[in-house]
């Protein structure tokens, strides 16, 4: 059978007890407390877990909102040093589409990424200028339910979202999310649904509505891509099997690596909903396992081995992709090498 498998979107078919639901909000609540306070959250499995809580509804609607400048939303987030400030102003699209339920406003403030990657940034606001949340409510807890941002590609996706609270008394919050494709996005039309904002009740294990509503916006992915290309049929083994990279992307806000395995996966049919083990071991072998390094400059070295991707047979091999955006922007020049499976590939100081 010749089908794709879709590391964090397949997440979305797994079901979980009330006893689950509360573990995982637990794990949540515990890494957000022991993890330093940082403007922006790393987007790990648990975030991608909890995203597996959200559903799909279709609403209608659409406006106009105010346009800001892509350094004044991304800057506060993923970096305002003068490189940083630089790139953001290179390849961030503003965008100001906006609707209105109830009262709240959702905007999608900007959008900025590479050629397989995309970072949106919104802004959800309460019109009256009165507390969005509730007190007490904190942005690890925080879920939406809808679609997020469909950008209506021909090909496999994953990614995630997080919200950053400034102030919890303030009328306005921001929700981070990003988009990662095995095909190019940054020229396609984004349709972003967004139904009530939840946030998650530890005692009853259930995700409680706090702001209610339903939103729908549309924009376009018109961004700069500033990625470059190493890499060309370079091979590593591991497994017991041999792995072909075909391309490794990287750009200042994300990175994706192509390869290809020479044993063709066979996924089982359980039909449960849950993945089979059997499928989560075939997972690690042909993904989670591959080890990936980028090295700065100053010698810092940064793993991005722990990223969602996809999985496909093909002709007797198997085809998979892996990547995802950074936590920062990291500016090329500050960049020496990458490494995937032990191979190394400098990257050009120009």
């Amino acid at each position: 059978m010749n089908r794709q498998f879709e590391y964090t979107s397949a997440m979305q078919d797994l079901h979980f007890t009330p006893q689950q639901k509360v573990e995982i909000a637990a794990r949540a609540a515990e890494a957000a407390q022991a993890a330093p306070r940082r403007k922006r959250r790393p987007i790990g499995r648990t975030a991608l877990i909890a995203a597996c809580l959200t559903v799909v509804l279709a609403v209608s609607a659409g406006a106009t909102g105010v346009l800001k400048s892509a350094i004044d939303v991304f800057s506060p987030i993923f970096g305002g040093s003068a490189a940083q400030t630089e790139i953001i102003d290179k390849i961030g699209y503003p965008v100001g589409a906006s609707d209105t339920d109830n009262g709240v406003t959702i905007t999608a403030d900007a959008v900025m990424g590479d050629r397989y990657n995309a970072v949106v940034i919104y802004t959800i606001s309460r019109d009256d200028g009165t507390a969005l949340l509730p007190e007490g409510a904190e942005d690890a807890m925080l879920l939406v339910h809808g679609n997020g941002t469909d950008l209506s590609i021909l090909g496999g996706t994953h990614g995630g979202s997080y919200f950053v609270v400034e102030d919890p008394a303030a009328s306005s919050i921001q929700m981070v999310e990003t988009r990662s494709s095995d095909v190019p996005l940054n020229d396609c039309t984004a349709t972003a649904v967004f139904e009530n904002l939840y946030q998650w009740d530890e005692e009853t294990g259930e995700a409680v509505p706090i702001v209610e509503g339903k939103w729908k916006l549309k924009f376009e992915m018109a961004y700069e891509d500033s990625s470059i290309t190493l890499g060309s049929g370079e091979t590593f083994s591991q497994g017991g099997m041999t792995f072909t990279i075909d391309a490794v992307t990287i750009s200042p806000v994300a990175y994706k690596v192509d390869y290809a395995v020479d044993r063709e996966v066979v996924w089982s049919e359980s039909g449960s909903g849950r993945q089979d083990p059997e499928d989560a071991r075939q997972m690690e072998q042909y993904l989670e396992n591959v080890e990936i390094l980028l090295t700065k400059t100053d010698g810092t070295v940064i793993d991005l081995s722990n990223a969602g991707g996809s999985i496909g047979p093909e002709d007797g091999k198997t085809v998979c992709s892996k990547g995802e955006v950074f936590d920062e922007i990291l500016p090329l020049e500050e960049l020496a090498s990458v490494s995937v499976g032990g191979v190394e590939f400098p990257i050009p100081a120009e």
